[in-house]
């Protein structure tokens, strides 16, 4: 079912007068597109993020430790990393709408169920199950993206889809915040069901399959292993999506600690622990919208991960400095909005390099730089939990680390200079 009948889309099958089929799109429909396709890629952030400020909460409640409470984080990014491998590339062998549809679907059910969790066990496998039906949104979003743009056209919509993908982690606890104000830490959940159902409505009503029979056999790309090959002897795409990785990681690593790091070391609550993540918000739009502006003039996607990759370093590198001269809050937070608006800045310019030259395997391609990007997120972020949290240090060390992956991956893999141009 689709709303064609009051919003006439072009089908992406039609090639009359157009390179790219989203070119025949009116204004309107591209606005139509830009709207459910942001609430699809918002749909896996919200999932993982939204019930942050509830983790003290949720500890209390269930009597089990902090490190318990951080692993049904990393359930759920590991579920949404596995999911975009599954969905990804069936989205490329059947369609966009099919896995979208039954995907959201196994979301909501999940998120009921997780609000109904007896125990940490139950919650914790619930989780995972979330995250893996969360991932069709942000893959197939990617996938239809590339499906109907090239060129610029491509840079423009990607950087959209990548503001919503990088506000949304950060937004998401600036709302789930002021939720816990009226609902406890299961209303959370309730709410992501309900989020899934609205999301699931749009795309059945204003989204079309944007990938037709005609596209989805493609020579040399029909089979998994075809276009699985395709990715991995490109070095450039293998290095935007570990550099993809270790900037999730990094972000991540700060997201899975923040809720214990500013509402017990700096006894925040979880109204003001909102804001901070309010404001913190800002630096992943200043991010995004320069990197897309300059991604639209003559500066290309490789120079933009090479300015972004020393900034995590060097704002991750300050933080550590400062909490060890003991500077207190403000010598963690400054320099923490820096790291995000750099984060902000990288995110548009991964998701080009990656997907730019890989048309004939979109969904393939983007799953797996999803994967990548919440897998290494979920594996590596608990090591803070592990090294503690009674400071700001295990959490700038990961962030560290992962900048200096980061740079020698761009360097080694990507190679900017070698790098071809974007076209129009």
């Amino acid at each position: 079912m689709s709303s064609t009948s009051s919003i006439p889309i072009v089908r992406p099958d039609d090639h009359s007068t157009s390179t790219h089929p989203g070119d025949l799109l009116t204004r309107r429909q591209r606005l139509v597109y830009v709207l459910v396709l942001g609430a699809l890629t918002a749909l896996g952030p919200f999932t993982v993020d939204l019930y942050l400020p509830a983790f003290p909460v949720l500890q209390d409640e269930l009597g089990v430790s902090a490190a318990a409470v951080q692993l049904t984080l990393t359930g759920t990014m590991i579920g949404f990393g596995l999911g975009q491998l599954v969905v990804g590339p069936w989205s490329d062998k059947v369609g966009r709408r099919l896995p979208l549809i039954l995907a959201t679907t196994l979301h909501i059910a999940a998120s009921v169920a997780a609000a109904l969790a007896p125990d940490i066990t139950w919650l914790l496998a619930f989780r995972l199950l979330q995250g893996f039906g969360a991932a069709a949104g942000g893959v197939v979003a990617m996938a239809m993206v590339r499906d109907l743009f090239g060129g610029k056209p491509l840079v423009r919509m990607l950087s959209r889809l990548a503001l919503v993908n990088g506000l949304a982690p950060v937004l998401a606890p600036v709302i789930g915040s002021q939720l816990l104000a009226v609902v406890d830490w299961r209303g959370v959940f309730w709410v992501l069901g309900i989020y899934g159902a609205v999301v699931l409505a749009a795309v059945a009503f204003f989204i079309v399959e944007t990938l037709p029979r005609s596209r989805r056999h493609v020579a040399g790309h029909a089979t998994l292993r075809d276009r699985y090959a395709a990715l991995f002897r490109d070095r450039v795409y293998i290095g935007a999506i570990v550099i993809g990785g270790m900037t999730f990681t990094g972000l991540f690593g700060y997201l899975s600690t923040s809720s214990f790091l500013f509402q017990e070391l700096y006894a925040f609550t979880a109204q003001e622990y909102g804001l901070l993540f309010a404001v913190n918000s800002l630096g992943v739009i200043a991010g995004v919208q320069t990197s897309a502006r300059l991604m639209r003039g003559s500066a290309q996607p490789q120079w933009i991960l090479a300015v972004a990759t020393i900034a995590h370093l060097a704002m991750a590198t300050a933080i550590i400095v400062l909490d060890r001269a003991g500077a207190g809050f403000w010598g963690t937070a400054i320099p923490l909005w820096f790291f995000i608006l750099a984060c902000g800045f990288a995110f548009p310019a991964v998701q080009v390099l990656a997907l730019a030259p890989h048309g004939a395997e979109a969904g393939t391609a983007a799953s797996l730089l999803g994967a990548v990007n919440f897998g290494l997120a979920g594996a590596l972020s608990p090591l803070i939990g592990m090294l503690g949290v009674g400071s700001a240090t295990p959490m700038a060390s990961v962030m560290a680390a992962a900048a200096v992956v980061a740079i020698i991956a761009l360097w080694a893999l990507v190679r900017p200079r070698s790098v071809p141009p974007l076209g129009d």
